[in-house]
């Protein structure tokens, strides 16, 4: 088994970052979160190799989700997650785009809704999944416990926290879910995020102002 890495793609007019995981040695790998600008993902996986055998989603906004049926009928492969309680949300991709001015993106359907508990991999590589609602309802973080990595998607920011003005957002919620599933975890956890540059669970627990 080769190292777990990470190859991330700014995508959709809000610059969220979609990612490839992947093993070094057999580039064997899963896609999170395309969101969008699908032409864009599948070059980039075809100029490295990588052989996607996923699409996993972290929840249902468009901005996550919104390429996700394309690229599916392109690629040949199953869209894991997020959690059922995302179910409106990813039914209803188009309505949010419509508000926003984003085209070019499609409702959702999941091939395997996740729960808290369940697993996910590829290769060797397994991946704990966490249901952590509060910026959306049906919001799940992959966490790997051998490698010390989770793509928390926008539950957690460097400095920030995701934003629960948005339907089915709660800020109480999130801020548990930090507290109680995330952080836990350990200081030495690195983390990709939604968008912009991820950290460390333990930067965040001593600086983030949101955390106080």
């Amino acid at each position: 088994m080769g190292r777990l890495n990470a190859g991330i793609i700014q995508v959709t007019p809000f610059q969220q970052n979609c990612t490839i995981l992947f093993d070094d040695d057999t580039k064997a790998g899963v896609i999170v979160d395309p969101g969008g600008d699908v032409d864009v993902l599948v070059k980039a996986i075809e100029d490295n190799g990588f052989k996607i055998g996923q699409i996993w989603i972290t929840h249902g906004h468009l901005d996550h989700a919104g390429g996700a049926m394309e690229l599916k009928e392109r690629l040949g492969v199953e869209i894991v997650g997020p959690h059922i309680a995302d179910a409106p949300l990813l039914a209803n991709i188009e309505n949010q785009a419509m508000r926003f001015g984003v085209t070019g993106v499609r409702n959702c359907t999941t091939d395997r809704y996740l729960a808290e508990g369940d697993t996910v991999s590829f290769g060797e590589h397994v991946f704990e999944v966490l249901h952590c609602p509060g910026h959306a309802p049906g919001h799940v973080v992959y966490f790997n416990r051998a490698a010390r990595f989770a793509h928390v998607g926008d539950v957690l920011f460097n400095g920030s926290v995701g934003r629960t003005d948005l339907p089915g957002g709660d800020h109480a919620a999130l801020i548990r879910s930090i507290k109680e599933k995330l952080l836990p975890l350990g200081d030495d956890i690195g983390f990709i995020c939604g968008h912009g540059p991820g950290s460390r669970f333990g930067d965040e627990r001593r600086s983030n102002p949101f955390l106080a």
